[in-house]
């Protein structure tokens, strides 16, 4: 893969991404892409157009809460937090994403 290549998330990975972010606490919508970034070694880059549809659907499934607030730079901005449910969720979905990867990762190696 070149460079310049940006890898596609699979479906579902983004929203594990999100709330796996908002375990270390509550952050407006940039503030999850950039921490989402920099966790990957700045690999994996979330788009606006990917990240606020995911985060209004995870806010409609109850899985994430958002708050109006003020960001760092004094402007509005919604701040987003794990629900209990989401905690359950995030649990769910990286016991899964680790069966996965492993079996991706057994096929590899064969």
């Amino acid at each position: 893969m070149a460079k310049s290549e940006e890898p596609s998330l699979l479906q579902g990975t983004l929203d594990l991404l999100i709330l796996h972010a908002l375990q270390r606490g509550s952050m407006h919508g940039y503030a999850i892409a950039q921490t989402i970034h920099l966790l990957s070694d700045e690999v994996l880059r979330v788009e606006e157009g990917s990240l606020y549809p995911a985060l209004y659907r995870l806010e409609l499934d109850g899985a994430i809460s958002g708050d109006w607030g003020l960001s760092e730079n004094n402007r509005k901005a919604k701040y987003y937090a794990i629900t209990k449910r989401g905690k359950k969720i995030v649990a769910a979905q990286q016991a899964t994403w680790n069966r996965l990867s492993a079996a991706v990762q057994r096929v590899l190696a064969r």
